[in-house]
């Protein structure tokens, strides 16, 4: 077939998709990129996957704006006479789905890993869109000859229970994958000392940065010498995103040490001891989680949809509740205090990555949506004929 992925960076494709797109090739599928430009289009070209930019504002809600955008790719999907197009977030499902519409395109999949901003934000804009948005999302996830691919069991819920997917349309999937071979424990224990904490996120305020950085302060107050390290840069683009000024702050007052954005996770990642993540909202299965499950460190993060599901309280890692920076700050100082706990459910979170979040095994099954998809078309096409 040929198919179309459509995404809303060039690094979300890259970092994440990438190895499904090479499978897809070596299984014989002709393969298409879009997303708006950046550096990482031209990366995907060096590995012979063809990319080419997409006009798209991952923010913008301006109707004319993304009607364009949506006549825009009509038109490259007729051009490029695409069989099946692969589109990821709540944005790409949207864009997607009508372009495939209005091009006829065969067939479509959409990876929605949580319901994003408009479902999850009490904003008065998000409560606004809410409503149209969900109409949309009622088109682009219906029709015999599409999929919804979800990550976690409370979305598939979620989904159901808001009638924005047939049922028989729904196919889960826990995660896009990560490589547990790339992201593995570092060989030797950690050195005698203060354990090093990692948050590794966009800086947006759901994520539970400032959390993160409360729970620092109270550990400082308590005479706890613990390293706090923030990996991530601000997103202009999010209206949850964090300033930079701010994060400064934090920097100035010893709080955190903030490494901006790090290309070479699984070397950072071998270099600390504990792993945290306090969003707040469902995420589908949070990336950055697996890839610290993988490389076997303590995991805390919240109790919420996503994140459950890859953190069982007290066997692979720590739960603490929603936007509870004292409870964070405990869990932290538990894990200090106690070596052989923190060793222990690094090594279980790493067993739980190899066994049902290895890319491997993503892939397979994504692929096996295309072929179902593939064998659907095919035999219309033999009852047509005849």
């Amino acid at each position: 077939m040929k198919i179309v992925y459509i995404a809303n960076t060039d690094w979300y494709l890259y970092n994440f998709r990438r190895n499904l797109m090479v499978a897809a090739q070596e299984s014989g599928h002709d393969v298409l990129a879009l997303s708006p430009p950046g550096p990482y289009g031209a990366r995907l070209n060096d590995l012979g996957i063809s990319w080419q930019p997409l006009e798209m504002n991952r923010s913008g809600t301006n109707p004319l704006e993304e009607l364009k955008c949506v006549w825009t790719l009509s038109r490259i999907l007729r051009e490029k006479q695409a069989d099946l197009v692969h589109s990821f977030t709540i944005k790409g499902t949207l864009h997607g789905s009508l372009a495939c519409i209005a091009a006829r395109t065969r067939a479509r999949v959409n990876a929605v890993a949580g319901l994003g901003f408009i479902f999850t934000s009490g904003s008065l804009k998000a409560r606004l869109l809410r409503f149209p948005v969900g109409l949309l999302l009622k088109v682009a996830m219906g029709g015999a000859n599409t999929r919804v691919i979800l990550q976690n069991p409370d979305d598939v819920r979620a989904i159901q229970q808001a009638s924005l997917a047939p049922e028989n349309n729904i196919r889960l999937i826990l995660g896009s994958g990560v490589d547990c071979i790339r992201f593995s424990p570092r060989r030797s224990p950690a050195e005698p000392g203060s354990i090093s904490v990692l948050l590794a996120a966009r800086l947006l305020r759901p994520k539970g940065i400032e959390d993160f950085v409360e729970a620092s302060r109270l550990l400082r107050k308590q005479g706890a010498s613990i390293r706090f390290l923030l990996a991530g840069t601000p997103d202009p683009g999010n209206p949850d995103s964090i300033e930079e000024s701010s994060v400064r702050e934090w920097v100035k007052e010893g709080l955190v040490e903030w490494l901006g954005h790090v290309e070479d996770m699984p070397s950072l990642m071998s270099e600390v001891d504990v792993f945290v993540l306090p969003t707040y909202y469902g995420e589908g299965l949070p990336r950055s989680l697996i890839e610290a499950a993988a490389s076997g460190l303590a995991l805390i993060t919240t109790d919420i949809p996503g994140c459950r599901e890859v953190v069982s309280h007290e066997e692979d890692g720590l739960r603490v509740p929603v936007r509870d920076p004292q409870s964070l700050a405990s869990a932290i100082r538990r894990l200090d205090n106690d070596r052989e706990l923190t060793v222990r459910l690094g090594n279980a979170a790493r067993e739980k990555a190899t066994q049902l979040f290895d890319e491997r095994i993503v892939v397979e099954k994504t692929l096996a949506v295309y072929k179902e998809l593939d064998v659907a078309e095919t035999e219309l096409d033999a009852v047509t004929l005849r």
